[in-house]
Parts: structure tokens; C-alpha cells; sequence
């Protein structure tokens, strides 16, 4: 079961953000640890502090002792001293580690869904990914069917700045049938940013998987609509090309049931087969049923919450959903159960998902607010996937649904205790995932 919310900082004992930087933040001065070789009697212990100048300060746990350097002796020297003891069985300087850092991004500021209460503790998971040999989810393939992406420059097109040093693989445009999947409508390049945007590189803001490959698949047009062959389609083709997880931030209305897209679900049991995590967005009619393709039950089905920790309003919910992640928009107005009446302001105004995509036309890129929605939700997790994956955390090919208990399984609870048709399984917590 999911662990309840707990209001604690991540562990301090964590790398920077970047390689280079990861080295301890110094010593305490003054001080050492020190532990004796086992059956040291006192009277030797007491005559090796007289002879390196230190005083015991507290005992600690597993038998060490932090001990004062009372001679004014440097750290280096008193240690040095202590090891060439035989009795000495260790004795090292008390360092000092230090909180990851954060990331320098400007915009990042605006990402709470990253790193405030109600984020999903991103700060611990990009260390653990550098811990783990995997910064930035480096090496997973991520497959992402939406309206394109600011990906190239070609023509009219340019790629979004904070997208300069993303890696993308070869794509396809499955409405407009040729090899160039550009975006024109702003959503994908947003969703590719959430999942993947240049981190670190002082410009825009932060992407979760922030090394991972993207596959651009256009399967919406410019006015964010897209059939089921497209999408179909695009499914088929990056099960086929290796993708690790796709996300597919649309939904079919509410109306539509799996009878009329079995092109769509035999495509995603096509993909399971083959090992791939398919996430998607539960939708955004405030239905009390998730839609489909999310409903399917090979797909992971993300359900939106606001910056206070609360279901959005617009976010579909029921027993199909699996999880929830940051959306923004305004809180629903539930007060049926204590988790709601204690966080959610309706009255409020929500707050946006910011990731850098158009703000007039293809060539001008910003900040835009106003992108609220599952949509928003679903690259959150997967990227947090793609972070799983890129480390090996669940080993080296992880089977889809081991992937979706684990996100489960590690999920901060929130709303009702345990499983419950709001909330899922609970807010995704990506530093949990990867511990």
C-alpha cells in the first residue's frame, strides 16, 4: 500500500545535480569519528586519546565515538595519527554532505508540480538517477503521440530553445504522412517538455527526464484532433522501433466505448506484448469514468491534481484510474472526506503547468500559462518511467505492470486512505520511485 503523506524534506545524503559537483561539502572542524577494534580495553582507549590530543564527546550508535581534538592538532593529522594504531579499527573526519542542488533554470520557480509539497519531489529524483548511473533518465526512449514537437528546424519551423540539447529520434508525422512530426498547435512541444526539457542550462524550465530520447509521433492536427487509425498507427510503430513507454496525452469522449477503437486497443495489447509501459491521460470532462485509450486496462490512466494536493476539477475519476500527477487548474469542490475538506479551495484560483512552448506561432517561444488538464498530468509519470527504466531500478527490462505496481506501490497516498476513485492509488512521487 502507498505510504500516507509525510511533510519531510528528502534526505540530504543525495549527489548534486550534476556530476562534477558531487563531492562532499568538507568536514566539521575540530572533530573526528572513531571506533576501536572490538575488546580494546578502556585503559588503551583512554591512552590512545591522551596521545592524539582528543577528548570523547558522545558515544554513537554501532559503537563509534565522536571524539574533540583538544590539541589543536588538524583533522588530517589527529586521523592519520588514530589509523596507524592497530586498535584503531577506523577513523575518518565527520563530513559534511549537502541538499541537492537545485537546478538553474529560471523558470523553475514556477514548476511547484516539480518540487513543492504537492510535486512530486523531483530534487531527490534527479540525485538518485545520478547515484544510479542514469542522470536525467539517459538511455530510455520515450514515445510521445500528440501534435508534434518544436523539434527541427526546417522551413518555418525552429526548434525550442529549451529543447536545443534534447535527443530525438527519428519520427513520424501520422496525419500529415511524411517523416517530419512538427508541432503547430503548442501541446506536444509542452508535453515533450515536461517529460524531457533541457535541464540545468539556465534557460526556461526543467524536464523530469531531462536526458532521455524523445520519438515525436504527430497524431493530432493543428487544432489538437486526431483519429484512432492515426493513433493506432503511431502506437504500432514505436512498439516496433524500440520506445520503452508511451504517453498519450488525449483522450476519446466520453461516449465512445472499446467496441468502436479496436484498431486503438489491439495496438496497445500489441505494445504490452512487447514490453512497453503505455501511459495515458484520464480525461477531462470531470466524468466519473475514466476515457478511453486510458480505461484500457494495459494502459497506465493519470488522473490531475492541483497545486493544494486536491483532484481538479476537470479530472476524470473511477475505478479504472491508477494514479494521479500534477495537472494545475482549480480544485473540484469535494468535502466528503477529510484529505478534501482539509485542502481543497475551489473559490481559489488554480495554478498553470509551465514548460516552454509556443506563445505566437511556430518561432515564438515562451512560458505560456494556462495549460491545465490530464494531458498535463501524464508526461509527469512518464517521465518518471523513463527515470526507472534509464537506472535499472527495476532491473534491466522491467515488465510493464511490475512498472505500474511499482508507481503504485511507491505513490504518495492523498484523498481517501488507500485506493480510491479520485486520487487512484495516490500522487506519483518519483524520489520514492527511484529509491
Amino acid at each position: 500500500m502507498p505510504n500516507r503523506l509525510l511533510l519531510a524534506a528528502a534526505t540530504a545524503l543525495t549527489l548534486l545535480l550534476t556530476p562534477a559537483a558531487a563531492v562532499a561539502a568538507g568536514y566539521v572542524p575540530g572533530e573526528v569519528i572513531v571506533k576501536y577494534r572490538a575488546g580494546t580495553p578502556e585503559s588503551v582507549r583512554e591512552r590512545l586519546e591522551s596521545l592524539a590530543g582528543t577528548d570523547t564527546r558522545e558515544k554513537l550508535a554501532g559503537g563509534s565515538e565522536q571524539v574533540a581534538i583538544e590539541d589543536g592538532a588538524s583533522v588530517r593529522a589527529t586521523v592519520a595519527q588514530l589509523r596507524s594504531d592497530p586498535n584503531v579499527a577506523y577513523a575518518v573526519p565527520n563530513f559534511k554532505a549537502q541538499a541537492a542542488e537545485i537546478p538553474n533554470d529560471p523558470g523553475l520557480h514556477r514548476q511547484w508540480n516539480f518540487l513543492d509539497e504537492f510535486g512530486i519531489g523531483m530534487e531527490e529524483a534527479w540525485s538518485l538517477a545520478i547515484q544510479r548511473g542514469a542522470p536525467g533518465g539517459r538511455g530510455a526512449l520515450v514515445a510521445l503521440l500528440d501534435s508534434g514537437v518544436a523539434y527541427e528546424r526546417r522551413g518555418r519551423y525552429r526548434r525550442a530553445p529549451d529543447l536545443r540539447h534534447s535527443t530525438f529520434v527519428k519520427g513520424y508525422d501520422f496525419v500529415g504522412h511524411d517523416r517530419h512530426p512538427n508541432d503547430v498547435f503548442g501541446h506536444g512541444t509542452h508535453v515533450a517538455g515536461t517529460v524531457a526539457q533541457t535541464t540545468n542550462n539556465n534557460l526556461g524550465t526543467a524536464g523530469i527526464a531531462y536526458r532521455a530520447k524523445i520519438m515525436p509521433l504527430r497524431v493530432l492536427d493543428w487544432k489538437g484532433s486526431g483519429d484512432s487509425v492515426a493513433i493506432s498507427r503511431a502506437i504500432r510503430y514505436a512498439a516496433r522501433r524500440g520506445a520503452d513507454v508511451i504517453n498519450l496525452s488525449l483522450e476519446f469522449p466520453s461516449e465512445v466505448r472499446a467496441s468502436e477503437i479496436p484498431d486503438v486497443l489491439a495496438a496497445l495489447r500489441y505494445a504490452r506484448q512487447r514490453g512497453v509501459t503505455v501511459v495515458a491521460a484520464a480525461g477531462n470532462q470531470a466524468d466519473a469514468a475514466v476515457a478511453y485509450p486510458a480505461r484500457a486496462s494495459s494502459v497506465i490512466a493519470v488522473g490531475a491534481t492541483t497545486a493544494n494536493g486536491c483532484e481538479a476539477e476537470y479530472s476524470n475519476a473511477g475505478d479504472d484510474l491508477d494514479v494521479v500527477a500534477p495537472g494545475g487548474g482549480i480544485d473540484a469542490p469535494n468535502d466528503d472526506n477529510p484529505w478534501d475538506l482539509a485542502h481543497c479551495r475551489p473559490d481559489e484560483r488554480g495554478r498553470s503547468i509551465y514548460q516552454q512552448t509556443f506563445t505566437r506561432g511556430v518561432r515564438s517561444f515562451g512560458l505560456p500559462g494556462g495549460y491545465e488538464g490530464t494531458s498535463m498530468a501524464s508526461p509527469h509519470v512518464t517521465g518518471i518511467i523513463a527515470l526507472l527504466i534509464a537506472t535499472k531500478r527495476l532491473g534491466r527490462h522491467p515488465d510493464p505492470a511490475a512498472v505500474e505496481a511499482h508507481l503504485e506501490q511507491t505513490a504518495t497516498d492523498i484523498g481517501p486512505l488507500g485506493f480510491d476513485d479520485r486520487y487512484g492509488w495516490g500522487l506519483v512521487n518519483a524520489g520514492a520511485a527511484l529509491r
